[in-house]
């Protein structure tokens, strides 16, 4: 399956903070034939370091691309999964490594995937999860749980190393959306539902989390996308903010 979206598949990884990982996370990439990096407010990633580790994979520092923010790194992908350990309400549903395979296997040609890893030493928020279409856990110890980044990089590449591609390869689909396309219609739906006061106020971030991910889970395409589009375009010029707003209070729980 890696053979196959080699091509296609993003490795991000969110500040990190030692140019040693990522000079390991370059070799894991080599080893398996991974060429786009992308990092997210880096620490000095072309430092000696970085090059020393990334041994035979050190092309792959001068070509990496760098951005501001996750949603500018996952623009123009499809598919992006997290690597995170820790679980909660607000993280929804995390899935053993070893599924990864069956999460991407279902991307069309063409279609771009990405891994998303966080920081050494606390990980991805839950706003950065949130932008992901899903998580996945990499099973461990419950003594020492943490893997370094570049170990975590090396044993999501090898889950999709070693599962064979799928026989029936699903057909092209070039209407698929582009990560920053889904981002644009969140955002209308979660400007439509905090002035209807759907969100509950104490946890704001709950209701829409559980909402992206329903909607990432069922992969609208782009005409159905534009649908959704319209419905939140039509609500907004239609509904009345919560009159509890204008009196000062706020938003009803939900």
């Amino acid at each position: 399956m890696l053979k196959r979206l080699s091509q296609h598949l993003a490795v991000v990884l969110v500040e990190p903070q030692q140019p040693g990982n990522i000079g390991m996370v370059c070799r894991a990439m080599a080893n398996f034939g991974i060429r786009d990096l992308r990092l997210v407010n880096p620490c000095q990633y072309l430092h000696p370091e970085a090059r020393k580790f990334a041994v035979a994979g050190h092309s792959l520092l001068g070509d990496a691309a760098t951005f501001s923010d996750l949603a500018a790194a996952l623009a123009d992908v499809h598919l992006a999964v997290a690597a995170t350990r820790r679980g909660g309400r607000l993280r929804g549903t995390l899935h053993p490594s070893c599924m990864l395979p069956d999460l991407v296997a279902e991307l069309p040609p063409g279609g771009k995937a990405a891994l998303v890893f966080g920081r050494e030493d606390h990980g991805l928020t839950n706003e950065e999860l949130a932008l992901c279409t899903a998580g996945v856990r990499i099973p461990s110890s419950e003594d020492v749980g943490s893997l370094n980044l570049a170990q975590a990089v090396l044993a999501l590449l090898y889950e999709l190393h070693r599962q064979p591609a799928p026989a029936a390869v699903p057909a092209p689909a070039a209407d698929l959306p582009e990560h920053a396309e889904l981002e644009a219609m969140f955002r209308q739906m979660e400007e439509v539902l905090d002035r209807v006061g759907f969100s509950n106020p104490a946890c704001p971030g709950a209701t829409f989390f559980r909402l992206r991910r329903l909607l990432a889970r069922a992969r609208p395409d782009r005409e159905e996308l534009a649908l959704l589009r319209g419905l939140w375009r039509q609500l907004a010029e239609s509904v009345n903010d919560w009159p509890g707003r204008r009196r000062g209070e706020g938003p009803r729980k939900g």
